[in-house]
């Protein structure tokens, strides 16, 4: 188990990357189309940012953030669309500055929190380290949107470890998620980290197993790629059935990706 401070020093060096893409754009870079459907760069930046806003407000006012969650998903069908679009019509200069301002601020407090308290959220309530762990999963994830926009590729790093960690830890989240009843069998998943390493999770004699390249596993667990898409191998009844319900986030079911055939 990671400590939360790697954590933090990890989240702000994923931050950091994206940061670079962003940067130096445009008004007309922020407002180039994404993968997602119907966001541009700026809605993408702009969760991010809405994101720590709310997770910063759960770390410093937990009831204020249960009351103040509970109004907004009383008004809203879909309070993150609802939140990425009203970022996204400010200028992109604020919405940087704004995200910016908000990570520095998260990794203050998620530093000083006591490691043991539980924060809420809008799935189960987490600890520090599992919201730290959850802010890399969504930076990386939604840079993942902005470089594809942009054509870039970017070089796979050791902080996919968190994020493949998390995506074995939510198997059974997604087949609740998805209602269907939560496995029973044991799971194990083998991948080859960007260095050539064997990451491992769940018993050795597992008859159910994923293997793959870490970076493919945790593009199929964040749904920014299509199974048919990715060099991951699915053995045993609960791999070949969780691989495509595959879901690291919290709320319902993602439509997730086309496969492009590629």
């Amino acid at each position: 188990m990671p400590d939360v401070h790697d954590l933090i020093t990890d989240l702000a060096e994923e931050g950091a990357g994206l940061d670079a893409l962003v940067a130096d754009l445009t008004a007309d870079g922020w407002a180039t189309e994404t993968s997602a459907p119907g966001w541009t760069i700026s809605h993408q930046v702009s969760h991010l940012a809405w994101t720590d806003a709310w997770a910063l407000r759960a770390l410093r006012d937990p009831e204020g953030f249960e009351a103040a969650g509970r109004a907004a998903f009383a008004k809203l069908d879909n309070i993150v669309d609802e939140g990425a679009e009203a970022g996204a019509r400010r200028p992109h200069g604020e919405v940087l500055a704004d995200w910016r301002a908000g990570r520095a601020e998260l990794a203050v407090e998620l530093a000083k929190a006591d490691p043991g308290t539980k924060m809420p959220w809008f799935g189960p309530p987490m600890k520090p380290i599992s919201m730290a762990t959850a802010r890399i999963m969504e930076t990386w994830a939604h840079g993942e949107d902005v470089a594809d926009a942009l054509g870039v590729v970017r070089a796979p790093t050791a902080r996919l470890r968190h994020i493949a960690h998390l995506g074995f830890r939510t198997v059974p989240f997604a087949f609740m998620a998805n209602r269907l009843p939560a496995p029973e069998a044991a799971l194990r998943v083998e991948l080859t980290s960007p260095d050539g390493e064997l990451w491992a999770w769940g018993p050795e004699d597992a008859e159910n197993r994923i293997t793959g390249p870490a970076l493919d596993f945790c593009l199929r667990v964040t749904q920014r790629r299509h199974p048919a898409d990715l060099a991951l191998t699915a053995v045993g009844p609960v791999a070949v059935a969780w691989l495509p319900i595959a879901q690291v986030f919290a709320g319902p079911p993602g439509e997730g990706r086309a496969a492009t055939g590629a």
